[in-house]
């Protein structure tokens, strides 16, 4: 208490013009419109500056919950997209008209510098995760899943000697197979497409109708390049991928409700 005495006595001049000073302030802001106005909007400003400040700090806390919404909303809007109708609406909830699965998932391991590159998910056996389903991103196709434990899952990467994909040149009607050279992660090739299909530089490639696996038209990437193959009957296409190979987070994996039954025909054929 002695101190407080003491810090008072010391200043007691500088507190004295202090509260003289904010007495005339109150006075002038209170009697002249003019000065209300200016004082308002500054504190108008000043407030909505530390209000901002707080909206801007909660919301990049919520980023994460926020960016969980986004996928999942991808999810469904990948299902509605994969399952719909031609010629008429469908619900839901009505099984018969659902031929596809889209389960959402993360890339927890990823490797592109290799010959047979694969790719480990958070996602497996407990999820309903089988082998020889598809995995895109929102970009594009990333691969085909090919074992699986409880709890996760490997899958081959397009980036990988062993894949090959149906795959086509987009609003055509002629497929080939993708596949990749190893030489560059960024880029995979296209062949089997007849030289008498006119090609341009730029045009997209997206996935076949002739697959088990994919949907048709899932985004692939873009011609970068062609050239005849050593017969001169097939082009050699390079295709840029849409996907970032070094940068994959989400994923989707979807299942074909039809393919058993479309692997037990092909097999009575054979």
């Amino acid at each position: 208490m002695q101190q407080i005495i003491n810090f008072l006595i010391r200043y007691k001049i500088f507190l004295l013009y202090a509260f003289l000073l904010l007495v005339s302030i109150i006075f002038t802001v209170q009697s002249h419109s003019y000065h209300q106005s200016k004082f308002f909007n500054s504190s108008n400003y000043i407030s909505g500056s530390i209000y901002e400040t707080a909206t801007n700090i909660t919301s990049y806390f919520k980023l994460r919950e926020e960016n969980k919404k986004l996928v999942r909303e991808n999810q469904q809007l990948r299902f509605q997209l994969y399952n719909r109708e031609e010629k008429m609406g469908y619900s839901l909830g009505d099984s018969t008209l659902q031929n596809y699965t889209v389960t959402q998932g993360k890339v927890i391991k990823n490797s592109y510098s290799d010959q047979r590159n694969y790719i480990t998910i958070d996602k497996g056996n407990n999820d309903s995760i089988k082998q020889d389903m598809g995995v895109i991103t929102g970009k594009g196709i990333l691969g085909i899943v090919e074992n699986t434990s409880a709890n996760f899952a490997t899958v081959q990467s397009i980036l990988n000697e062993k894949s090959n994909i149906n795959a086509k040149i987009k609003n055509s009607n002629h497929f080939g197979s993708l596949v990749w050279d190893t030489k560059n992660y960024n880029v995979v090739q296209l062949i089997d497409i007849p030289r008498l299909v006119p090609l341009t530089i730029g045009d997209t490639i997206v996935t076949g109708a002739m697959s088990s696996i994919f949907p048709e038209n899932i985004p692939i990437g873009t011609i970068k390049k062609f050239d005849l193959d050593s017969s001169k009957s097939f082009y050699y296409i390079d295709v840029a991928l849409f996907n970032d190979m070094t940068n994959i987070k989400n994923i989707y994996i979807i299942k074909n409700l039809n393919r058993p039954e479309i692997l037990e025909l092909e097999a009575e054929i054979q």
